[in-house]
């Protein structure tokens, strides 16, 4: 980077620049969710960084700091992202003359196994949990939500066509996705008064706090296993990729693709076709 005496901006302390830097993604439409997890990130970055400037900060610094923490790769990918971010903005404003994130190395995205949640499992959980988290569980297992979009339920997202209650989910990124939920869900959906069907103390439930009534329900499995559940059935099933991947509100067909667990009976008739 440049010396201080070089640019005035680089004596800014790192809360004047994360405000700014946040005030810049949020006026692109940034969440709030986004714009929370982007400040923990920057502000332990900083603390972790002791007495240097946010602009005094070399390409050296930043590769140190990712290397010298044990994070999954998802993780890993997450706070390189924030860095990017961050020292593109200051670049791109005039605030450091060269961008000390740029030469960081690309982190590949890992390739988890699915973990869908099994049925005994759920059933179990069903049995013991109140109405409410029951049908959440429902919305997680059998239609595919995230805890975050469970939370942000509605009911002036639902239209009740016949049998069939369709719902508006409010996804990551801002995106909405209709999904059909008959059954159990839909009755419930339909019985559930006025308003967020999950509230919290000022608006709906936050995601966390799903999550946990979920895991404690669950006790082996968490929510998100339950997505991987609803993938794998919902496939193995129908055969058809791009509509479970339409259902889970997923932008490409290869992440959900590892969502989806193959039944070892279907590998074996598989296998026999070819034999």
């Amino acid at each position: 980077c440049c010396s201080p005496r070089d640019n005035p901006a680089m004596k800014q302390t790192w809360h004047e620049v994360v405000n700014g830097w946040l005030a810049w993604l949020k006026a692109g439409g940034a969440r709030p969710q986004t714009l929370t997890l982007r400040r923990q990130q920057a502000t332990r970055f900083g603390a972790d960084v002791g007495g240097v400037g946010p602009w005094e900060c070399s390409a050296d610094d930043l590769a140190g700091w990712l290397s010298g923490h044990e994070w999954s790769r998802e993780t890993m990918r997450s706070h390189r992202a924030m860095l990017r971010s961050l020292y593109g903005w200051g670049h791109a404003g005039g605030k450091i003359t060269e961008d000390p994130a740029r030469m960081l190395r690309k982190v590949p995205a890992s390739t988890p196994a699915p973990r869908p949640a099994g049925d005994d499992v759920i059933g179990a959980a069903l049995a013991r949990a109140d109405e409410r988290v029951a049908l959440m569980l429902i919305l997680g297992s059998r239609h595919g939500l995230r805890r975050g979009e469970i939370a942000q339920v509605h009911t002036r997202d639902l239209t009740i066509v016949g049998d069939v209650t369709w719902l508006t989910v409010h996804g990551k990124g801002g995106k909405k996705r209709r999904v059909p939920v008959a059954g159990e869900g839909g009755r419930l959906l339909r019985a559930a008064p006025t308003g967020w069907v999950f509230p919290g103390r000022s608006g709906p439930m936050t995601a966390a706090h799903a999550g946990k009534l979920m895991r404690q329900a669950l006790g082996s499995a968490t929510a998100h296993q339950l997505r991987h559940r609803f993938a794998s059935v919902a496939y193995q099933r129908s055969g058809d990729i791009v509509a479970v991947s339409r259902l889970l509100g997923h932008a490409s067909v290869a992440t959900t693709q590892r969502y989806v667990a193959t039944d070892d009976q279907v590998l074996l008739r598989v296998a026999a076709g070819a034999a």
